[in-house]
This record gives structure tokens, C-alpha cells and sequence, in this order.
């Protein structure tokens, strides 16, 4: 029963999109099934006159031709439909559409044959009407004349945008990566949605690609032939003006960093193509140094994270911030129906909003001015919008800072969070999503010891949640999720030594040895979003706490020698590096999980969980009681004694 049913839902949807694409139908959908049409009766006509040789037997067989023509051609019209010849530009006709005339010239020959064989032949004439020999005919010829329009104006699409692209503005360009990615760039600049280029070659990691051509443009060598390929059309008086470097050529064995210093020194501008699995258009932008600090990002399943997000409703606190602003744009991308923006700054409220304007979202966009603080405003405004997720990106997050005011980190991160939670909850949410940091880890600074306080509740609400539910709706989710560093986010590292750069240095470094995670904004959101989808899974899993997989730690010292190399110049020589002491809050090393935390394999790709640990949510509210009259009498002696606590491992590694 259940099965029959499924299969009915299946067809409904089947016919759906199918009464759909119907209602998209242009004029020159019709134009093209008229063309086909026509061909559909010169290849049937051309088969017959080829087989009998415009003699007598083709005349006499003219009159039932006619008679059975109106109907072959009416089915051939659902037959063009269904195979996707109607519907598809002829501009862009590749291999799957020279599969799908395949597709439906079979169809219709085997309708012939069906007919030749069982409908007409033994109840009309007592003798084959058509013969194998025309039906084998008609095959070839319905696919010639159906391909050959298609081809020739696909060729003269090609012929006109290679001319333009050719012309007087196009720089010429060496693209630099393996032939897969080239060959999407390719088609990016054929199609013209990459202008001002005119590829002259391709510089390939892998050998097989070398002496190859792709889509007409010759491989001309590995990458470390960068300089001489450069020079030898220098000397032929075709001077290269640009490098574009495709996803592959920023693969550690490529080498991309010595790509781009050499490219400096030859004065040549170098651009770089994203990776086009988000379903990016294709676009060049400028290579950033943080694209050449990375270990290789981890794949998202961007249908899993579409499937989450589509049609909800959706707030995200802190949603100025460089990751609630990411957040907030990944979650428009991905279809939410409603988005409601909480910050409490108001020119990054402004920023956000006018950022995803700008980008024609569809999605209902709302921005609301409040403090996390204000329990009754952010109880208010979700009772209001009813959100279905909820992403808590609102924090202080910045270590020597909140070290001197720890109090305020404790109003935002720990009060504000437990609001957050609180209100999520009222709302009837399905999902929370707290923001934290692999800092809460057996913290030793302000920053990690709120964030973790926070965790600790979340994961014991969203206890409480599953074991009081009744069973008529899946509990609401509370998880949290950590990740490090997050290059070009506001106080990261790198836009200061590139500043310290820019102005001469000398760039600063706390110690020899410190020690951090990176990754970028795109990335930690996506996998954030990710952990989210395992989360409202459709069996609940036993884990609240998720750690983004940041790969190998990268060594500071080492990252600013890189950066002031890539710059042009040369480390202790032309920029100084100056080593100023750690400061308060910091450690050399950070932490992936606590040592109390069983770690747990979730099967998704760039994430790791761990099992819940802490006390129960009783024993967390008398500690949040005790911290807010503390925190009314500015007791500090007292809030450290609450702290100390709730959380004992608290400076426990401190370097």
C-alpha cells in the first residue's frame, strides 16, 4: 500500500514538471518543433526515394504515405518533447543533446518498424510497406537532418564569439591547470560569459595533457615552462598579458605560489577561476594570498544543503559579522522563503542588507536592530517571525579584548546565547545552530571558557528537548559547532600581515611556535550548514557538538614568511619579522577535542562530533543565577569561582 502510494506521488510529480515545462514554452520552442518536424518528413520521404529509387514502387506507395504521415509526425512531436529536443538552446547543443536525437530517432524507428511489421503490413497491403532497408534509412537520415541545422548554427554561435573575443580589448592569456578545469573555462569564454580573453594556450600539471589540444587551444607544456612559453611569444611579438589559474592549479603539487611569484617578476597580471561545484557562474577574480595558504577544501553536498534550507524560515543572529553575513548569504543561495537578520550594529545591518539586495535574492529579507542581551526583544522578535532555523552567530570573540573585559564577554556569549537558545525554543523552532570555536576546547582564555559554558547549555536543553517529547513532532535540535581561524573574517591574522606589508612592516608574530587551524569563510559556513542537515536527520543522532575538519595547522611564523615572499619580497631582508610575546588569553596549540569528549565518525565529509558532556540543565541554571547576580555587584571573584566550576579543565593547558 505504502509502495502504491509512493508510486503515485512519484507520477504526480513526474506530470508536474512536465505541465511546467509546458507552460515555459516559447515561440521559438514551437520554431524548433517545426524544424523538426519538417526533418522528421524530409528523412521519411528521402529514405522511401532512396529505397525505391523514384520509380514506380515509390509513387504507389505515396498515397498511404500521406495517410499515415499526419499521425507519425504528431507522435514524433511527443517524442522531440520527451527526449528534451524542444526545449533545448541550440546555442549550447553539446554531447548529451546529440544522445538525446539519438534517443528520439530510435524511438521513431522503432515506431516505424511496429508499424511496418504489426499494424500495417499483414491487415492492409499483405506485404511489407516500408522494409528494413527504409526503416535502417530513415534512421541515419532522421538523425543527419535533426543534427545538422542544430550543428551548423552551433557553430556559427562558436565561430562569432571566438571573433569577438578575439578582438581588440581580449588579452591574450595562458591558462595554467589540469585540461578538465581548462576546458570549463574554455566553454565559459565560447559561451561568452567570460569576456576579454582570448586563450592562446594551456600550461597542464598532468603529462597525458602535454601536445593535446583542448577544444582547439594546444597544451603547451607543464607549469614550470611558465617563463619560457612567456618569453618565446614575447619574442613573436604576441606578448601573453594574462595568467588564469584554474582550481587545480592551487593544488599543492602545482606549486601556485611559485606560479604567481614568477608571474610578478614577468609582469604578467594573474586571475584566478573559482570552483564551480557551488553552482557559481563562471567569473574570474583576482588570486588572494588566502587562496594559496589552504590545504584543499573539503566537497560540500550542495543538493543536502539545498534540501535542508529551501522554503524555511530562517534568522541569523550577529548576521553583520564576516560569518553571520556568509551565513546569511548561503542560506538566500539556498532558497530560504524568509531570512530575518539580528545585529546590533547598525551600519553592518545596513552593509548585509544592501549586500544581499544587490544580489536580486528572492527570498523575503528582513534586518531587526537588537542586542542579545535584551531577553524580551529577542523573545519578541522570534515569537514574531516563528523561524524554522535558527544560526547564532552573535559574539565577542576577540581574546586579548575580552581578557580585559571578560564581564561583557560573559553577557554577550554566555547570557546572550542561553536567549538565544530560550527564545529559539518559545518559537518552536526546529533547529539552533550556535556559532562557537575549537578555543572552548579545555579553554584558557575568556572567549573559550563562554563559549563552552554556552555549549554546555545547549547541549543540555536539547537533552531536556528529546527526552520530554511525546512524539508527535521531532524534537527542536540545539547543536553547536566549532571551527578555528577563518581567513579575511574581521580580526583574522591575515588581512593584518598583509596590512604590516603593505606599509613596510615589520610584521608582527607573538611566538616562534604558535600554532593555528585556517579555513575559509565559504567553507566553515557550508560545513556549518552541513552539521545541521546530520542534525535533522531522520534518526536523531546521540551527538550535539561538531567540529569542522581544518585539516593540517598551520605554523604563523610560517604563514607570514609566505605572505611577504608572495608579496615580491624576501623575509629578513625587506620586511623584518618581530616577535612580541603571547598575549593574555593565548595559546601555542589549539585543541580539537577534550580529552572527556569521545569523538564519533558522523559519514559526512569535513565533519567530526562528539558525544555530549555536561551537567544537567538544573545544575546550569543555578550556576547562570549565581553568574547574574555576580555580574550585578561586579563581583569578579565570585564569577570566577561560578566559572571554575562549570567548567574544571578551565587553564588547564595553559602554555
Amino acid at each position: 500500500m505504502g509502495y502504491q502510494r509512493g508510486q503515485v506521488a512519484f507520477n504526480w510529480v513526474f506530470i508536474g514538471r512536465r505541465m511546467t515545462r509546458l507552460s515555459h514554452l516559447t515561440s521559438r520552442n514551437f520554431l524548433i518543433a517545426l524544424h523538426d518536424l519538417l526533418a522528421t518528413t524530409a528523412a521519411l520521404f528521402a529514405a522511401f526515394y532512396l529505397r525505391f529509387e523514384g520509380g514506380d514502387d515509390f509513387y504507389a506507395r505515396l498515397p498511404l504515405l500521406f495517410q499515415i504521415l499526419p499521425y507519425f509526425l504528431a507522435f514524433s512531436v511527443v517524442v522531440f518533447f520527451l527526449c528534451n529536443l524542444t526545449t533545448t538552446k541550440w546555442r549550447f547543443i553539446s554531447l548529451p543533446d546529440a544522445l538525446n536525437i539519438i534517443r528520439a530517432a530510435t524511438v521513431l524507428t522503432v515506431a516505424l518498424l511496429v508499424l511496418d511489421y504489426i499494424l500495417v503490413a499483414p491487415n492492409v497491403r499483405g506485404a511489407f510497406f516500408l522494409g528494413k532497408v527504409t526503416i535502417v534509412l530513415y534512421w541515419f537520415l532522421e538523425i543527419f537532418f535533426l543534427s545538422a541545422l542544430r550543428m551548423a548554427y552551433r557553430y556559427f554561435r562558436y565561430t562569432r564569439v571566438r571573433r569577438h573575443a578575439r578582438g581588440g580589448e581580449a588579452a591574450p592569456t595562458l591558462l595554467i591547470g589540469r585540461a578538465a578545469d581548462a576546458e570549463v573555462l574554455l566553454r565559459g569564454i565560447e559561451s561568452g560569459a567570460i569576456k576579454r580573453i582570448w586563450p592562446i594556450g594551456v600550461l597542464s600539471p598532468s603529462p597525458a595533457d602535454r601536445g593535446q589540444l583542448i577544444r582547439n587551444v594546444p597544451v603547451l607544456g607543464g607549469i614550470d615552462d611558465v617563463e619560457d612559453v612567456i618569453s618565446d611569444f614575447a619574442k613573436r611579438d604576441k606578448p601573453i598579458a594574462r595568467l588564469i589559474m584554474t582550481p587545480s592549479a592551487f593544488e599543492p603539487e602545482s606549486h601556485p605560489e611559485s606560479i604567481l611569484m614568477r608571474a610578478r617578476k614577468l609582469g604578467v597580471i594573474v586571475s584566478r577561476m573559482p570552483s564551480l561545484e557551488s553552482g557559481d557562474t563562471p567569473r574570474l577574480t583576482a588570486v588572494a594570498v588566502e587562496d594559496l595558504l589552504l590545504r584543499p577544501s573539503e566537497k560540500i553536498d550542495y543538493a543536502r544543503l539545498e534540501a535542508l534550507i529551501r522554503s524555511k524560515a530562517v534568522i541569523v543572529t550577529g548576521g553583520g559579522g564576516s560569518i553571520g553575513s556568509e551565513i546569511c548569504e548561503r542560506v538566500v543561495a539556498f532558497g530560504a522563503a524568509r531570512l530575518l537578520i539580528v545585529e546590533n550594529s547598525e551600519p553592518a545591518l545596513y552593509a548585509v542588507t544592501e549586500a544581499l539586495a544587490a544580489r536580486g535574492a528572492t527570498a523575503q529579507i528582513e534586518g531587526r536592530i537588537a542586542d542579545i542581551r535584551d531577553r524580551e526583544r529577542v523573545m519578541r522578535l522570534m515569537a514574531e517571525f516563528k523561524p524554522d532555523i535558527v544560526f547564532h552567530a552573535a559574539a565577542l570573540k576577540h581574546v586579548p579584548i575580552l581578557e580585559r573585559d571578560w564581564s561583557e564577554g560573559v553577557k554577550t556569549n554566555i547570557f546572550g546565547s542561553i536567549n538565544v537558545a530560550d527564545a529559539a525554543v518559545a518559537a518552536g523552532a526546529e533547529a539552533m545552530v550556535m556559532i562557537s570555536t575549537d578555543k572552548a576546547i579545555e579553554p584558557v582564555s575568556m572567549l573559550g571558557l563562554t563559549k563552552r559554558f554556552a555549549e554546555m547549555y545547549c547541549q543540555a536543553l536539547d537533552r531536556d528537548l528529546a527526552a520530554g517529547a511525546n512524539g508527535s513532532k521531532p524534537p527542536m535540535r540545539l547543536i553547536s559547532v566549532r571551527f578555528g581561524n577563518v581567513l579575511a573574517s574581521n580580526g583574522s591574522v591575515v588581512p593584518k600581515f598583509k596590512a604590516q606589508i603593505e606599509a613596510g612592516g615589520p610584521v608582527t608574530v607573538t611566538h616562534p611556535d604558535m600554532v593555528r587551524y585556517f579555513m575559509t569563510i565559504r567553507e566553515a559556513c557550508d560545513l556549518v550548514i552541513t552539521a545541521a542537515t546530520h542534525a535533522l536527520g531522520t534518526q536523531r543522532p546521540d551527538v550535539s557538538v561538531y567540529v569542522l575538519n581544518m585539516g593540517q595547522p598551520v605554523k604563523i611564523v610560517d604563514l607570514a614568511e609566505r605572505m611577504i615572499r608572495l608579496s615580491g619580497l624576501q623575509p629578513g631582508y625587506d620586511i623584518e619579522i618581530v616577535f612580541t610575546g603571547m598575549r593574555p588569553g593565548e595559546r601555542l596549540h589549539e585543541i580539537l577535542f577534550a580529552s572527556e569528549e569521545p569523538t564519533r565518525e558522523i559519514g559526512v565529509p569535513g565533519i567530526m562530533a562528539a558525544q555530549p558532556n555536561e551537567p544537567p540543565m538544573q545544575t546550569l541554571r543555578k550556576w547562570n543565577a549565581a553568574l547574574e547576580q555576580a555580574i550585578a555587584r561586579d563581583d569578579r571573584a565570585t564569577i570566577r569561582t561560578i566559572l571554575k566550576d562549570a567548567v574544571p579543565e578551565f587553564g588547564s593547558t595553559a602554555a
